[in-house]
């Protein structure tokens, strides 16, 4: 089964930036499909891999950082190649 997640992730502290770009670097060589804009990250694949790529990276990202949030969102469907139709 495939997925799309939608991550947003947000350090509360004054050097977010090298959290942010630590995060996204690591989604990068998983070997997923990642697409990234300015206000989000996309990651799309099997479900399991996916799964077990965030489980690791997001709980490493916590542990480099004091405070911060993560919102997500999930598809049950690879939406990687969607284009809007207006």
């Amino acid at each position: 089964m495939n997925i799309s997640v939608e991550l947003t992730f947000s350090p509360l502290q004054d050097d977010f930036e090298e959290h942010i770009i630590g995060f996204i670097k690591k989604l990068r060589t998983s070997g997923l499909t990642v697409l990234e804009n300015p206000l989000s990250t996309q990651v799309y694949g099997e479900y399991d891999s996916v799964m077990q790529v965030l489980n690791t990276e997001i709980k490493t990202a916590f542990e480099l950082m004091e405070k911060g949030l993560l919102y997500l969102k999930i598809v049950k469907s690879d939406r990687s190649a969607y284009e809007p139709h207006f």
